[in-house]
């Protein structure tokens, strides 16, 4: 019997000693030129050691124009390398994954942080931004395949892309955002198209053991509920990558779509078939009897965000006490920093209402 604690394969990659996966974290500790810092190190390699099966870094851009917020981890050139191996190194030493999850913030990339104006699959009047030519498209594409090989040479064991939470993969998804009339706009399958053919890139310049994922939102964002389905039917079908990730908000909620109701979100797609590839969620998991529960609904791993901010062991705690209760937030800063958040974290959390106290 599969449990939390066993260990999970993938097509590609090493296993996971368990079903514990770090989130991708926005945390803004990172060097202004996007070079890792010291406090993000810490942050990371703390979960490595803190039990999780797998350690997922926060979103690294690929282009310095995608940047998406302030003290944000960049893949996007060489200079990059030398704090990204020293931390791929570091999170493999302590028997975890090690994943970079590659992303562009496209629209939602703040002018006043990238110095010029934020690009989008087509003029957005809300946030400033302007249409991509085709060949910028393609060169973005190209950015997003050259930042795996680049995290393949720092000795990360695969990357996740960022299709979800409104960013340029999941603006290019969107129907209501994307306007376009050529290969990447009008129909869902010209919409999937960027993340298909970033897919098909790494597959073909990446070793054939590299994972690959990939995190979708089904709603909110301007996505479709049924075009999402469709979209993983044809991820699962196809096989090209090792892991979905799933960012439902809460796990255990009812979709919006009134089409949809009368049953769960997440059994929507714990319903599909998926052959090898392995499905994971992410939303709300705070507990160890909110894990139990999740896992249970059918999923082959679990992803932890506010938890393991929270714990940094949260899987070893709930494996040496099955009912051990996580502290309740909201949480002093001391409780953050000696959980391994730095300055510029803690200060990010303050902004998030009723974590931090104070």
């Amino acid at each position: 019997m599969h449990t939390l604690f066993s260990p999970l394969t993938f097509p590609r990659g090493p296993a996971m000693k368990n079903r514990f996966m770090l989130a991708p974290l926005t945390n803004s500790q990172s060097h202004a030129d996007g070079c890792l810092s010291d406090d993000e190190f810490h942050w990371l390699t703390m979960r490595a050691a803190g039990g999780f099966g797998l350690t997922m870094t926060c979103a690294a851009h690929v282009q310095a124009e995608g940047q998406g917020f302030p003290g944000q981890l960049g893949i996007f050139a060489d200079q990059h390398l030398p704090g990204l191996s020293r931390l791929a190194a570091a999170i493999k030493a302590e028997g975890s994954v090690a994943i970079v999850q590659l992303h562009h913030a496209g629209m939602r990339s703040p002018t006043e942080l990238i110095g010029t104006t934020p690009l989008c699959p087509s003029d957005n009047a809300e946030f400033g931004a302007r249409a991509m030519t085709t060949a910028e498209v393609e060169t973005m594409i190209e950015a997003f395949i050259v930042a795996a090989e680049r995290a393949e040479q720092a000795g990360f064991d695969g990357v996740e892309l960022h299709g979800a939470h409104g960013y340029i993969l999941c603006q290019f998804l969107s129907a209501e955002i994307n306007l376009r009339d050529d290969r990447f706009g009008g129909s869902l399958e010209n919409r999937v198209r960027p993340v298909f053919e970033i897919i098909q890139g790494i597959r073909a310049r990446c070793s054939a053991n590299f994972m690959l994922g990939l995190r979708l939102s089904p709603e909110r964002f301007g996505m479709d509920l049924a075009e999402v389905l469709v979209v993983c039917e044809r991820l699962f079908a196809e096989a090209q990558i090792d892991f979905l990730d799933m960012s439902l908000w809460d796990v255990f909620k009812d979709p919006m779509d009134e089409a949809f109701k009368g049953r769960s979100l997440l059994s929507y797609f714990t319903a599909l078939p998926r052959g090898d590839v392995r499905l994971g969620i992410a939303g709300k998991i705070s507990t160890p009897a909110d894990a139990e529960r999740a896992f249970a609904a059918g999923v082959d791993w679990l992803m932890l965000g506010r938890a393991a901010i929270l714990h940094h062991d949260f899987p070893r705690r709930m494996q040496q006490d099955a009912n051990f209760e996580p502290v309740a937030i909201p949480v002093t800063a001391d409780h953050l920093r000696n959980e391994g958040l730095g300055e510029a974290f803690v200060t990010y959390m303050s902004g998030w209402k009723g974590f931090v106290e104070g």
